[in-house]
């Protein structure tokens, strides 16, 4: 029987005095180089991931602070409310007017207090651009909270219809998600918009999830068709409607040319979902 010859050259003697094969110098370069890609490659991830987050972390805190950062002298607050006219004039509307001169866009400010949501409201002449710019109309992954286009405010429309993306860091409209629970909606059941002419509560009336429907199906709730009520019955059906695919009662609900404010926001329960917070001008007064 013959014997399997072996290439000294590839071949090792180890403590124990048995062949091993050597580990080729070619394959040990290789090894290394591999190695060395992979590493790159990670650090180069982490790299881009932690300069994306702090982006968005920068972004978000210069829109918390935004108000803050416009000073009012308090006698234009009083100068302002001399006479006896309504609405009264707040702070916040002043100060959404000087921010108004950086763009002219701005059309008012929404808060949702002892949540994340608090920010610009845009409008512009598309529900399209605004998706991914910033209220400097600098591009931005979080986009902008934005009025849809075909609200007018000469009329004005019945229904603020609003639009702001779900961020998985819990910023823009994303807290909007979080009405799912009760309680939730019992800690935070107003929405406070502030336009340069009104400053105004809105008691929440109905919480539900949706979708983008398709043409072809009939009997279902468009909510995003809804902003100018052609008569009584077109507004009640919505506020109907609204609340009959609310998650549960919230024991409020809207009359006849009463303003509606809707809060619309992607979600993921289903293919093109939505998650919608529809509220109705409050009869409370901002203090």
């Amino acid at each position: 029987m013959l014997k399997k010859k072996f290439n000294k050259k590839n071949i090792n003697v180890n403590h124990n005095g048995k062949y091993v094969r050597k580990t080729s110098e070619k394959s040990i370069k290789k090894l290394i180089f591999i190695t060395c890609f992979f590493l790159i490659i990670f650090i180069l991830s982490i790299i881009y991931t932690t300069s994306y987050h702090l982006k968005i972390y920068k972004e978000q805190f210069e829109l918390n602070s935004l108000l803050d950062n416009i000073q009012i002298d308090e006698n234009a607050i009083e100068n302002a409310n001399e006479t006896d006219d309504e609405p009264k004039i707040t702070e916040r509307m002043l100060k959404l007017q000087k921010l108004q001169k950086t763009n002219s866009d701005i059309i008012g400010w929404i808060e949702i207090e002892g949540t994340q949501i608090n920010y610009p409201v845009l409008q512009s002449s598309d529900n399209d651009f605004y998706m991914n710019h910033n209220y400097k109309k600098k591009f931005s992954s979080s986009g902008s909270i934005f009025l849809d286009k075909d609200y007018n405010w000469d009329i004005p429309s019945s229904n603020l219809l609003i639009y702001g993306h779900n961020m998985n860091n819990g910023t823009m409209f994303q807290n909007l998600l979080k009405y799912k629970d009760k309680s939730f909606y019992k800690k935070h059941p107003t929405i406070r918009f502030t336009t340069e002419k009104e400053d105004a509560l809105y008691d929440i009336i109905a919480v539900f999830k949706s979708r983008v429907y398709y043409k072809s199906e009939k009997d279902v709730f468009r909510y995003y068709f809804f902003i100018n009520a052609k008569n009584e019955e077109e507004y009640n059906s919505y506020v109907n409607s609204a609340k009959k695919a609310s998650l549960y009662d919230t024991g409020k609900t809207a009359k006849f040319n009463s303003q509606l404010i809707t809060l619309s926001t992607c979600a993921y329960h289903t293919a093109d979902g939505r998650f919608v917070v529809v509220a109705c001008k409050s009869d409370n007064k901002i203090k």
